[in-house]
Parts: C-alpha cells; sequence; structure tokens
C-alpha cells in the first residue's frame, strides 16, 4: 500500500488542490454551497425513497416489516419531491430540526452531570458542553440563516484543512519515492 502511494504521489496532490480549491469557492460563495447542499439532499432521499420502495414492494409476500419497508420508502420519496419543490422551507426546516435537538442534547447533557456529580470529577466539562449544545441551538432556532452559514463555513475549513494535509502527505510521500529511487541507483 504504501509503494501505490509513493507512486501515485502525485494524485494525492491533485486531490489536496481540489479540496482546498472547494474550501476557498465555498468561502467565496456561501450562498450557492448552502443550495447545493439542499438539492443534494434531495436528491439523495428521493433516489434512496425510490430503492427501498421497490425493495420493499419485491420483498415476498407476508414477509416481516415488508410494510414497513414500502412506508420509508414513500416518506423518502416525498422527502425528496419536497425539497425539490420546496428548496428554501427544507433548509429552515433542517435547521430547525438540528436547532431543537441541540437544545434537547444541551438540557440532557446538563440533566446527566448534575445527577452523577458525585461519581464524576470535572461535571463542570459536561455542563459546559450542555450550554453549549444549548446556545447553538437556541442560535438555529432563533436565526436558522446564521445556522446555515456556519455549517457551510465549517464544510469550507474541513475542506482547506483536508486539502491542506493531504498536500502535506503528497510532499512527504515523494520525499520518501525519491529516497528510495535513489538508494535503488546507488545499490545497482
Amino acid at each position: 500500500m504504501l509503494e501505490t502511494l509513493k507512486r501515485g504521489w502525485w494524485f494525492l496532490v491533485l486531490s489536496g488542490l481540489c479540496a482546498v480549491a472547494f474550501g476557498v469557492l465555498i468561502f467565496a460563495n456561501p450562498g450557492i454551497t448552502l443550495k447545493t447542499l439542499i438539492v443534494l439532499f434531495g436528491a439523495y432521499a428521493l433516489v434512496t425513497g425510490i430503492f427501498t420502495f421497490l425493495v420493499g414492494i419485491r420483498a415476498p409476500k407476508g414477509a416481516p416489516g415488508k410494510g414497513v419497508v414500502v412506508i420509508l420508502g414513500i416518506l423518502g420519496i416525498a422527502a425528496g419531491v419536497v425539497t425539490f419543490m420546496y428548496p428554501n422551507q427544507t433548509g429552515q426546516a433542517l435547521l430547525l430540526l438540528i436547532g431543537w435537538w441541540a437544545v434537547a442534547t444541551g438540557a440532557f447533557e446538563i440533566a446527566e452531570a448534575i445527577q452523577l456529580r458525585k461519581e464524576l470529577t470535572n461535571e463542570w466539562l459536561l455542563i459546559l458542553a450542555g450550554a453549549l449544545s444549548i446556545l447553538v441551538g437556541v442560535v438555529f432556532i432563533i436565526r436558522p440563516e446564521v445556522g446555515a452559514l456556519s455549517i457551510v463555513w465549517l464544510i469550507g475549513a474541513y475542506a482547506i484543512a483536508f486539502g491542506v494535509m493531504t498536500l502535506a502527505l503528497a510532499v512527504k510521500l515523494k520525499g520518501a519515492a525519491t529516497s528510495v529511487q535513489s538508494t535503488a541507483r546507488r545499490m545497482a
């Protein structure tokens, strides 16, 4: 595997450059990125809904769970269609769902920390994590556009960091490949 990577170091350079470029494009135009993510979600929901539905209707008659699989397929198809018909509302609904999930998670984290305070040391860290979850959730609920933008920026930052690390790995592998080649020449 290492030898394959050493010979294909240039592919890692291209991959890293593409990731960095993708991250930069996200920061340059976050609005288009969010719309693209919503469309991709719609496509994913529609395609998986169709496949799930087909699996359900092709299951043998009387198979356990057949009805549930068919219903899940229909729900996936509906989610995809609704996403394409109402992309802005889908994005807002998704952010509201994330917001309420974060608030509920934060409340449970705080309750768990209080309940475990006699068994844990530094339970304040779990309380702090819960408070942060609640804060993020409230921001997503009150200002969903801020939540959407932060998700897009997080994806952009990840793409840039991943690209830089991939480029660093490529440089390291190229150096290792060059070292192996020069050693082989000296031994020949």
